[in-house]
């Protein structure tokens, strides 16, 4: 079968590898679509920064590279491996990626998305989206309903991170909220907080582009950079300030300007992961007895939650979501890395 590698920094090849069989409580994927995330573009440029070990396995996993890349994807189950019972060859699923060692503090917690030995199918285990065909565990199977296709089940994982980041937030229905960063993640923020009946929503883009795209998907939008912040929450809010934040763009001023513009007692929610450090005055944070969360990836129940939004039709793909074929995997991190274009699908099919 044919997939997509990842040899070395800027070394990704698409090739003929073996197709998998599943073991005993596993299930064989025939893979329909696999995003590419901000950390394959992580990995593909800044291997080592991004965890990656060359020297040794995969302390939960046992995986080295080459690593078929796409931890975010869905399929169609096509057999079953000795004791799966709870699926059936035809199911549609997405797959919640992780693997955790059931030993650290976080996993005692039930923390697993913040396990120290954290691992992903598709990033640091054998396998991946990116591939005509893949095996996992029948426990990470998200069998999805009728209403949700398997385009939009590929959009489970990232959709699942900005969920998670939201209810970490603790805002509810009838509060206000402020999304820097238009991307992926920052729509997904803004899907979740509507699912949650939370309408006054602003979202902070320098893009242009990107504020198109979200715009028609029906958000309020700001350009941070020429544009007013301060007065367009103002606006938003009354003057008394938005209720949570979210940093969905990995930039300091996203932070701090988050801060600046909460109502006292409300929270700023990292999604993002920041290439440099920055600083900020924590006197910021004592004056309003506000509040700096980070938050990262998802839980099981993230996945069910979303899936069950989509299928109540929260979630729009219009003018954000693209496709292509195999071959043109690296060609579109190059593009995503130049900042063009905002969600790629790519489709082991084509």
């Amino acid at each position: 079968m044919r997939a997509a590698l990842f040899y070395k920094k800027e070394d990704v090849r698409v090739e003929e590898v073996p197709e998998p069989s599943p073991g005993p409580g596993q299930v064989k994927l025939r893979n329909a679509y696999a995003g590419i995330c901000g950390s394959d573009l992580h990995v593909y440029y800044a291997p080592e920064a991004a965890g990656v070990n060359f020297d040794a396995p995969h302390p939960v996993t046992g995986a080295m590279p080459p690593q078929v890349l796409g931890h975010e994807f869905s399929g169609t189950v096509v057999e079953v491996g000795e004791g799966v019972n709870d699926v059936a060859v035809g199911d549609r699923a997405a797959v919640w990626p992780i693997y955790f060692c059931q030993e650290c503090p976080a996993c005692d917690k039930g923390l697993y998305n913040v396990c120290r030995k954290i691992g992903f199918h598709g990033l640091t285990a054998d396998g991946g989206g990116m591939a005509e065909y893949t095996t996992v565990d029948v426990s990470k199977l998200h069998v999805l309903p009728d209403s949700v296709d398997l385009r939009m089940g590929a959009l489970v994982e990232p959709m699942s991170v900005a969920w998670h980041g939201v209810e970490k937030s603790g805002v509810s229905a009838g509060g206000s909220a402020l999304i820097a960063g238009a991307g992926p993640i920052g729509i997904g923020v803004y899907f979740a907080l509507r699912a949650k009946g939370v309408d006054r929503v602003l979202i902070s883009e320098p893009s242009a582009a990107r504020r198109e795209t979200v715009a028609r998907l029906g958000a309020a939008v700001v350009d941070p950079v020429e544009g007013d912040l301060a007065a367009a929450v103002t606006e938003l809010t009354g003057g008394s300030g938005v209720d949570v934040a979210f940093d969905a763009a990995g930039a300091g001023v996203a932070v701090t300007s988050a801060l600046a513009n909460l109502t006292p007692g409300g929270r700023v929610v990292v999604l993002a992961l920041h290439e440099r450090p920055f600083e900020f005055n924590p006197t910021q944070l004592v004056m309003g007895e506000t509040e700096v969360a980070g938050t990262l990836a998802y839980l099981p129940a993230d996945f069910d939650a979303v899936i069950e939004a989509m299928s109540r039709g929260v979630y729009d793909t219009t003018g954000w979501v693209e496709e292509v074929g195999l071959d043109d995997v690296v060609d579109a991190i190059h593009r995503l890395r130049e900042g063009a274009g905002a969600k790629i699908l790519v489709s082991s099919t084509e």
